[in-house]
């Protein structure tokens, strides 16, 4: 569907910034991705790619999850429910 706007994957934290836990599949599956890439990473890389792997993960996944969170990351002082 063209210009619908699509489900979050994320609730929104009531206090703070940024997202809580997963609330669709999508969000369970990419969590479960970024945890699998960092120990493997880890564990079986050496040199550099033991630390590029993960940041680029953790920061491609903070991306998704400020873009898939129910009403955006912004500040929340005890909103939702």
């Amino acid at each position: 569907m063209a210009g619908s706007p699509s489900k979050p994957w994320f609730a929104a934290k009531r206090y703070g910034y940024g997202s809580s836990l997963p609330i669709a599949w999508q969000g369970w599956v990419a969590m479960a991705t970024l945890i699998l890439l960092v120990v493997v990473a880890s564990a079986g890389f050496t040199g550099p790619a033991r630390f590029v792997v993960p940041i680029v993960a953790v920061l491609v996944f903070a991306v998704l999850c400020a873009f898939k969170t129910e009403g955006g990351w912004r500040w929340r002082w005890g909103e939702g429910g």
